[in-house]
């Protein structure tokens, strides 16, 4: 079989050595965001996401040496989720794609990880949130089978990063 037809790419901890190019991910997703006039980032926290990596919740999809998108994971997000938070669920955070990869389905691949390894953790649900005036990226989300479970406004507390602070979040969850 032709090696070009097949697509190779790998899940990995991201390290502190990915830091500038994750820097510049993000500089690229508000670009694009505030370019269109989506409702998104303002800007993100290097500190939340230094210690993501320091805790191995940052992670990275590879193909050869280039970062085709990076997102974070949670097993606890009791400040967003509250009374629905009972360590049966995995929560996906920042998820961010490579400019380069855009409409390559960069998220299909991160649901697919996040599964399998929610699985292999014997959690019942993959949660995350996203922006309430973004209708677009709700029902994109929705398309992959998350479902709806409510708006949300997140408290301003220095336990979430900057860009999740006094948000209005529409919260989305995909059942196992």
């Amino acid at each position: 079989m032709n090696s070009d037809l097949t697509e190779t790419y790998r899940v990995e901890n991201a390290t502190v050595a990915d830091l500038d190019v994750i820097y510049w991910l993000f500089e690229e997703a508000i670009a694009y965001q505030k370019r269109n006039n989506y409702v998104g980032w303002n800007s993100y926290d290097k500190d939340y996401i230094k210690r993501d990596i320091e805790n191995k919740l940052q992670f990275k999809i590879v193909k050869g040496d280039t970062i085709m998108c990076i997102f974070s994971i949670c097993f606890a997000d009791g400040l967003i989720w509250r009374e629905k938070d009972k360590g049966d669920a995995i929560y996906l955070h920042r998820a961010v794609v490579n400019p380069a990869f855009k409409g390559q389905k960069m998220f299909e691949k991160i649901l697919n990880w996040i599964t399998i390894f929610a699985k292999q953790k014997g959690l019942r649900y993959v949660r995350m949130d996203t922006w309430t005036a973004n209708p677009h990226i709700i029902e994109y989300y929705k398309s992959y089978g998350f479902v709806f479970s409510e708006n949300y406004t997140t408290p301003n507390t220095p336990d979430l990063p900057e860009q999740h602070r006094n948000l209005k979040v529409a919260l989305l969850e995909f059942k196992l």
